[in-house]
């Protein structure tokens, strides 16, 4: 006995309307709020400002005393740049740019800063260069060696020295000049660790593409990939000079006598005494320098990266 099969015609998708979205949770009890994927991240917004207001807050407060009237570290006591160029006769140090003492401190820091980074950038980046081009296993050593140079303790960096320069090269004297070469020595790692990242990401089709235009390896690496290399090497600048011009332990080791020590000893020097706020002002100069520089480099940053972008550009379009 044959049974009839109910044939249902087929269900055409495009004249239904959207699906119904599934009922969601009630997001009005605590449970059903934490259980929420879309809830806003009140938590996570939470302990950013707490944690910004924990590390900023001192900062701040170390800036504002520096503009304080008074000689006192904790009692705000009115508005004043006493402590920057003034003659504040309380305190024996005097103010930061008026102090010989401080200002020599000063110039010593900033020249250390300016030579460290305009020597060991360039010799940074070529070492980049080699270490990209070089055949065999050296370059895997060479790279080692200077990832290996920031796992090492900074207080054994500045004891080496100082035993190096006293007892096998004892014709280069402490001071400025021992200051200087372990400075370099050791803060070329970062422009190689920045301009070998960089070289990886933009790859050799540049220079291949040169060659095969007829430059020689010595004009496709000036022409084309150290301009390509430009931001790297801005930041590398950026970072080399933070990272000299608040430099502690090794510049303290390896000073000759208080017309070498930087900034930093001095403030340590200080610091130990009695603390007053032209100590402040020494410390903020180190803060905004830094910050100047950082800005600076940010700006240039982006002008050149502007301007590689607009040539890119124009040269997909005219290849196009």
């Amino acid at each position: 006995m044959s049974e009839k099969v109910s044939e249902r015609p087929p269900v055409d998708r495009r004249k239904q309307g959207p699906a119904s979205p599934a009922p969601a949770r009630s997001t009005r009890t605590p449970l059903g709020w934490w259980r929420n994927p879309w809830r806003r991240p009140h938590i996570l917004a939470s302990v950013t400002w707490v944690y910004l207001a924990w590390s900023l807050l001192p900062v701040f407060i170390a800036i504002g005393i520096s503009f304080n009237s008074g000689r006192s570290n904790s009692v705000w006591q009115g508005f004043s740049t006493q402590w920057w160029w003034g003659h504040p006769e309380s305190d024996p140090t005097g103010a930061l740019f008026v102090s010989p003492e401080l200002h020599a401190a000063l110039i010593q820091s900033l020249r250390l800063s300016f030579l460290t980074m305009f020597i060991a950038v360039p010799i940074g980046v070529a070492f980049a260069i080699g270490i990209s081009r070089w055949r065999g296993p050296a370059p895997a050593g060479a790279n080692f060696l200077m990832l290996f140079s920031f796992v090492i303790p900074e207080i054994i960096i500045g004891i080496s020295m100082f035993l190096f320069f006293t007892y096998l090269l004892k014709f280069v004297h402490l001071g400025t000049g021992a200051q200087l070469l372990s400075l370099v020595t050791y803060q070329v790692s970062y422009p190689v660790i920045i301009v070998r990242a960089r070289m990886l990401s933009i790859g050799r089709e540049y220079e291949e593409a040169a060659t095969d235009l007829g430059a020689s390896p010595t004009q496709a690496v000036r022409r084309v990939l150290l301009p390509l290399l430009y931001p790297a090497i801005l930041v590398s600048f950026v970072l080399v000079f933070a990272d000299t011009i608040d430099d502690f332990i090794t510049v303290r080791y390896l000073s000759g006598g208080a017309s070498t020590e930087p900034l930093s000893v001095k403030i340590y020097n200080f610091s130990r005494g009695t603390l007053t706020p032209a100590i402040n002002a020494a410390a903020t100069f180190l803060l905004f320098s830094t910050l100047v520089i950082a800005l600076l480099g940010v700006f240039l940053y982006r002008r050149i990266t502007r301007g590689q972008r607009a040539e890119d550009q124009e040269m997909t379009g005219y290849l196009t």
